[in-house]
């Protein structure tokens, strides 16, 4: 297995890279409890290394008690037992970056654990030093809540503190309390967290819901979504019955994101990514948080991780982003840890698990932007089917059965299909490992020059060959059936998408000059090429 060099030294690095995400419960164990832990991620990365990524993204690590599985931090300076030592962490970044990786680790600011002795203190009496560190109301006279604010995770977004005698806000779990972004000292303190890790070696930010950091300080209620208004929640949700104008993306944001931003600038070639889930305001969301050079260097949103497969659904992605953000950024991903995985997400629309997961890492390494890779998408698996005993998700838990949460893409990543559990630990795993995962193992992808795990890696480089294909401008090609999806990068570099089951018929106006990649049984002809259902080409155009 041999390692390529990162060809990103300078401050750019993140413009047009590919990003692997790891969930580090669910990538190697090496102590035989289960949980995958910093010492298994430092012992696979030669593995992520030769898929051709030049960054990985680490989900939390941080000390938690981990009622959602480390996005409820109790000490944001400090590696949580389960994941191992803050020298294990060190010995990580050393690995990555002597195989050309760089390291994004994921901060969550928007609010903490409720065990954080931030929360603690502030939680013990109205005039402490940091009562007003998290986000407190009076009740109603009534004694109902502040307002019609809801959680995430169900409910209302209020719980009552019996100590305070006041509510507290929680856009998540109840033990998931909201920080008060209006207070500077908060921000001050979070400041402080990121530069602990800036100075121990890591090149770049995810920041978790990066649009929920200010609340309106008014308490406004929220209106009602209205009707047909695109939104990211499921609709077993309530959630998504209101038009969020007030609980989150207010305007003051920008303000602590400049603070954010001029606290990397400090330090050579560091970057950031945000997460935005925002409805049908995501893409204007993300133009305003990229835009200019004191913002967030790129964010990534919900809308090419819904179930929507169609040309007209990514298109309508790509160009609201690009008539929205003249110098913004962009991160696109099929997968993620929050959502099912996208084979299986786009299996609804017909087609062969193996062709949709070739035809989705093509379309993505084509994009323009930058892109992110989800652990085990390169393998091509699907959504585990879990029972509800096995489920760990406190979000699935609450919404069950007619949302089955996040576990079913968060199990064990599959290694070796000859070992119990598929060579991910040598005890009980946290989540099941599926059998139909285990056939999928690394080391039987890595036996089959034809396997999706090839194809990956052929793409990932395809990407890094192509300097159109990483910076280049977008361009779409009208008056194509309604299955295809065509564009060009760089006026050099011609992208063709069939997203239908059917074979369909793309006319090359005489632009072909070769061809570089494509599906099996495409037929390229004088004047128009032949795809087959979910077939794909790439090549380059006449000068």
């Amino acid at each position: 297995m041999t390692t390529p060099k990162n060809p990103l030294g300078n401050a750019d690095w993140w413009r047009g890279c590919s990003i692997y995400q790891i969930y580090p419960r669910s990538f190697q164990d090496t102590t035989g409890d289960g949980s995958g832990d910093l010492r298994g991620i430092a012992d696979r990365l030669p593995y992520v290394a030769s898929l051709g990524v030049d960054a990985i993204w680490i989900s939390p690590f941080f000390k938690s008690p981990m009622a959602d599985m480390g996005y409820d931090v109790s000490d944001y300076c400090d590696v949580d037992p389960l994941f191992g030592a803050i020298e294990d962490f060190d010995a990580l970044v050393a690995q990555a970056h002597a195989l050309g990786l760089k390291v994004i680790i994921d901060q969550v600011l928007s609010h903490s654990s409720d065990s954080h002795p931030w929360f603690v203190e502030s939680r013990a009496s109205r005039n402490n030093d940091k009562a007003d560190w998290y986000v407190w109301a009076d009740a109603k006279p009534d004694g109902t809540a502040p307002n019609n604010w809801l959680s995430v995770f169900g409910g209302p977004a209020w719980e009552w503190d019996s100590v305070r005698k006041q509510y507290y806000l929680h856009n998540f779990l109840a033990s998931q309390p909201d920080l008060n972004f209006h207070n500077t000292q908060v921000q001050d303190a979070l400041l402080d967290t990121v530069e602990f890790w800036l100075k121990r070696g890591v090149d770049g930010f995810r920041l978790d819901t990066v649009n929920f950091y200010v609340h309106d300080a008014a308490l406004r209620d929220n209106p009602p979504m209205p009707r047909g208004k695109a939104n990211d929640i499921p609709d077993t949700n309530p959630y998504g019955y209101q038009d969020h104008q007030y609980d989150k993306t207010q305007p003051e944001n920008l303000l602590f994101l400049a603070r954010f931003r001029s606290l990397l600038d400090r330090y050579d070639a560091r970057a950031s990514i945000g997460e935005v889930g925002d409805g049908s305001r995501s893409l204007k969301t993300v133009a305003e948080y990229t835009s200019g050079s004191d913002r967030l260097h790129m964010c990534y949103t919900f809308d090419m991780l819904s179930p929507e497969f169609s040309p007209a659904h990514v298109r309508g992605c790509v160009e609201a982003f690009e008539t929205s953000v003249a110098d913004g950024w962009i991160c696109w991903a099929l997968s993620n840890h929050d959502v099912q995985r996208h084979v299986s997400r786009w299996m609804a629309y017909g087609g062969n698990a193996d062709a949709i997961a070739r035809f989705g890492i093509a379309m993505l390494v084509c994009l323009r932007g930058s892109i992110c890779l989800y652990q085990g998408e390169e393998l091509g698996l699907q959504e585990a089917d879990l029972a509800f005993e096995d489920l760990r998700d406190p979000y699935g838990i609450r919404f069950w059965p007619g949302f089955k949460g996040r576990d079913g893409c968060r199990t064990p990543m599959v290694w070796d299909g000859g070992l119990a559990n598929a060579g991910f630990t040598a005890g009980t795993p946290w989540l099941p490992v599926p059998a139909d995962h285990q056939s999928r193992a690394v080391n039987l992808q890595e036996a089959d020059a034809a396997s999706i795990l090839a194809h990956y890696r052929a793409m990932i480089r395809l990407r890094s060959e192509i300097p159109s294909l990483r910076d280049g401008d977008i361009a779409f090609i009208d008056g194509n059936d309604a299955d295809i999806l065509a564009f060009t990068r760089a006026g050099k570099t011609l992208c063709v998408f069939n997203f239908g089951l059917g074979a369909a018929r793309f006319s090359l106006r005489g632009r072909l000059a070769s061809a570089r990649a494509s599906a099996a049984d495409v037929v390229i002809e004088v004047d128009e090429v032949a795809l087959p259902g979910l077939g794909w080409l790439i090549a380059d155009l006449d000068a």
